[in-house]
């Protein structure tokens, strides 16, 4: 089902008025949308809980997850047991090709000298080219990870019109890791080491109990987003 612009008021309609069920936000959505919906994740320290019900709505529902090449090794790994662990049959890995990386980032320490320049290369176009077929998107954001995601809405309209779900988007840390105890889901392994917001390894590092989740990313640098949740 394509999406135009005039549609979009309806789909949001119909998703806001269940909004408040995650499971039923995520079966009603893919009901609507079919292939047009596809969830992004990152399979880091609170991907679980969004993953177990994409399983739980339909576990053939498009994930996308973004292998930067700069990823922990635990975080590979992770991927693939989680995946396997809820029986998720449609995960696909997508990223930068090996001719940008030769062109654009040859050592590796892109990161170092210009970290917007690395997630422009490793995140955000690879995820501009895989969601052209997807006219809604699901993340895993919530509120309580950062200032800059204070406001956002469970069901939201991006400027350019694509549509993001934010199943989890007023759930507390503490209700999360709760919900994933409840169900005996698999944690990422560096959860226990203090990374409460993992993502590629040069530019994560972990968090005490006095910072927000995110404080361990891309930290003494004046930058909190990698740039694929800024609206275009």
């Amino acid at each position: 089902m394509d999406i135009s612009s005039s549609d979009n008021a309806k789909v949001i309609e119909q998703l806001t008025a269940v909004q408040d069920n995650p499971v039923r936000l995520l079966r009603t959505a893919h009901e609507l949308l079919g292939n047009r919906l596809a969830v992004l994740s990152s399979f880091g320290a609170e991907s679980a809980l969004l993953l177990a019900f994409v399983a739980e709505a339909a576990p053939d529902m498009k994930v996308l997850f973004l292998n930067t090449g700069q990823h922990f090794p635990q975080t590979i790994a992770y991927r693939r047991e989680l995946a396997d662990f809820l029986g998720l049959t449609n995960v696909e890995d997508v990223g930068p090709s090996a001719r940008q990386i030769s062109d654009r980032d040859p050592t590796g320490e892109l990161w170092a000298f210009d970290p917007d320049a690395c997630c422009n290369l490793r995140k955000v176009e690879p995820l501009q080219l895989a969601s052209v077929p997807y006219d809604v998107l699901v993340t895993g954001r919530k509120r309580g990870q950062a200032s800059t995601r204070a406001a956002m809405t469970i069901v939201e309209e991006r400027a350019d019109g694509q549509l993001r779900i934010n199943p989890l988007a007023f759930w507390s840390a503490d209700e999360i890791r709760a919900e994933m105890q409840r169900r005996d889901l698999p944690q990422h392994p560096l959860v226990a080491e203090g990374y409460l917001s993992i993502g590629c390894a040069p530019c994560t590092r972990p968090v005490d109990g006095q910072d927000d989740a995110r404080s361990g990313r891309w930290s003494g640098l004046n930058k909190t987003e990698c740039g694929i949740h800024i609206a275009g």
